[in-house]
């Protein structure tokens, strides 16, 4: 009887034995499974980092872009001071036109005052409002 015992306490510690194997084994098969998700995830993690360099590419394409523009901004800046410059000194030369025309208009109407009064002063009786 007493091999019986043993065999049945055998038995019983066989049967938990298989199922902290089985445990074991289901242990395993979840750390297979998370084992594979990491691996999925560092997958990922490589695509992702293709992508950010692929944008990083095309970030330093429109960069670059931006850079051009702003050079060709201020060529047509420089341009416009140019043009500012010519204007400018347009707008002094008229000045200075319409300047010596005042001098010459003034001038010509002082010299024609003057010679019209002396004219006056020698003839003053030819005039329809003189006396003689």
């Amino acid at each position: 009887m007493a091999a019986a015992q043993v065999l049945k306490v055998a038995n019983t510690v066989d049967d938990r034995v298989q199922g902290i194997a089985d445990n074991m084994l289901g242990v395993d098969n979840r750390v297979a499974g998370i084992d594979n998700r990491v691996a999925d995830v560092g997958d990922r993690l490589k695509e992702i980092n293709e992508q950010v360099k692929s944008v990083n590419g095309q970030v330093t394409g429109v960069d670059d872009r931006v850079k051009d523009v702003n050079d060709q901004v201020k060529g047509v800046n420089d341009r416009v001071k140019d043009v500012d410059d010519r204007v400018k000194a347009v707008d002094d030369k008229i000045a200075a036109v319409v300047d010596g025309e005042q001098y010459i208009f003034n001038q010509s109407s002082e010299n024609w005052l003057i010679n019209d009064a002396r004219r006056w002063k020698r003839g003053q009786g030819r005039y329809a409002t003189s006396s003689r």
